[in-house]
């Protein structure tokens, strides 16, 4: 039995409105002993009118909606109260909730029952997360995605395309008189395998793009003092954030902003002017201005158009993906082929944020599909691709079958795990649901 629990649904702040939600078996005992409604025989979903009371004392008169299991998005029974917003009422009506049975829920714990109640998969209860965090509006729509249940339907063929593979060998292994079963078993081996590593490596590489959409990227700005970093924020945010003087030295700690580039948000640091110093403040700032360029998805390396160029810099970023602009570009007297120049002061940044959308190079087709776009999504898409390439690479060098499917059921595993399923060694069910063996 899951015992009722109990939270706030909306943010603790004063508003017109609050949303208390409960959840559990016994949800509508618990709710009855302080509402003026029985709801213990309620067996529909329900709207009422009422009083939350404490004893005799009306403590607010609220909007209460029942959901009965499983028609409920936890799957159990529900109860959603709407008072008013403010929270000396919010939390008056917790603790009588609280005394009346129910617990505090932990964090997420709403999702988490929907998750183990099947009524989400863990790709959907990640994207309940990812929808609140969303920032942009593409990003939202990502999120949309997976929470239909469309970003799940990229990974089930792929499950049952490895379950087929793998009924395919216990064939073989049940029948090992055959021989040309366990050859035509290598040979599906090798050619199924090999289709799938070309799906689950676009998935690949349509995931780390969705995962820039979702997430944004963090981008340092760099180079020498006074070349015009702490202007080009300003210019690319569109406020007067960072400190601009003529005096080599004013950027001394790191000056953040963010931007919507075409439905990336952009992370975006202004350094200290990286020089020889003997200031001790200064010198600090110039070792985070490296901890910065080391740990930016992107680093802009902004040079002088109107001086000499100094290619110190270019150790710095050699190693990361990178773009050098020429600021003060109105003031230079010749300008180079094929260089990028702005005017950072004139606000003229435009070829800067197209070079910036040219780098990241997302396809329009991403921001139109699902995908699987979080770490643990793209690393268990990795495991999957390395997994079945080791299986070819078994049944190619007439290794045993059975040692074959041992990569394959763990390239299996990997899609139960992305789903939420949890690794099942015992795969008869798949097995059986396609093929009769027999016995």
């Amino acid at each position: 039995m899951h015992e009722t629990i109990v939270a706030l649904a909306t943010p603790p702040l004063k508003s017109a409105l609050a949303v208390i939600r409960l959840s559990g078996d016994d949800c509508f005992e618990v709710v009855s002993k302080v509402f003026s409604h029985n709801l213990e025989k309620e067996n529909k979903r329900k709207v009422y009118v009422g009083h939350v009371m404490n004893n005799k004392e009306i403590v607010d008169k609220v909007v209460l909606i029942t959901y009965v299991n499983p028609k409920s998005f936890t799957g159990e029974n529900a109860v959603e109260i709407i008072t008013h917003g403010s929270m000396l009422i919010a939390d008056e009506i917790i603790e009588l909730l609280i005394s009346a049975g129910a617990r505090l829920a932990l964090n997420g714990e709403f999702s988490s029952r929907a998750f183990l109640n099947g009524k989400i998969d863990l790709i959907q209860a990640e994207a309940i997360d990812d929808l609140i965090n969303a920032k942009t509006r593409e990003a939202k729509k990502m999120s949309l995605y997976s929470l239909k249940g469309e970003t799940s339907g990229l990974v089930t063929p792929i499950k049952k395309e490895i379950a087929d593979l793998l009924s395919q060998i216990e064939v073989n292994i049940d029948f090992p008189e055959y021989e040309d079963i366990e050859e035509v078993s290598r040979s599906q081996v090798i050619s199924v395998s090999s289709k799938i590593i070309e799906n689950v490596t676009k998935l690949i590489h349509d995931g780390k793009q969705g995962q820039i959409i979702k997430e944004g990227i963090k981008i340092a700005i760099i180079g020498q003092p006074n070349v015009g970093k702490s202007s080009l924020l300003n210019a690319m945010i569109g406020q007067e954030k960072a400190i601009v003087t003529n005096i080599p030295g004013t950027t001394r700690d790191i000056v953040e902003g963010e931007i919507n580039l075409k439905g990336v948000t952009l992370r975006i640091l202004d350094t200290a002017g990286i020089r020889e110093v003997s200031n001790e403040i200064e010198t600090i700032g110039i070792q985070k201005a490296k901890a910065a360029t080391e740990e930016a998805d992107l680093v802009i390396l902004v040079r002088d158009a109107s001086e000499k160029d100094d290619d110190s810099f270019l150790a710095l970023v050699k190693n990361k993906k990178h773009i050098i602009v020429y600021n003060k570009g109105d003031l230079a007297k010749e300008k180079k082929h094929n260089a990028l120049y702005v005017s950072a002061l004139n606000k003229d940044i435009e070829p800067l944020l197209k070079e910036i959308t040219k780098t990241l190079s997302i396809s329009h087709e991403v921001y139109e599909q699902p995908s699987l776009n979080n770490s643990r999504q793209l690393g268990l898409l990795g495991l999957i691709r390395e997994c079945l390439q080791q299986a070819i690479e078994d049944a190619t060098n007439d290794q045993p079958i059975d040692l074959v499917s041992v990569n394959l059921l763990s390239a299996y595993n990997a899609t139960l795990e992305i789903l939420g399923e949890g690794n099942k060694n015992d795969i008869s069910e798949e097995i059986f649901s396609r093929f009769c063996v027999g016995k």
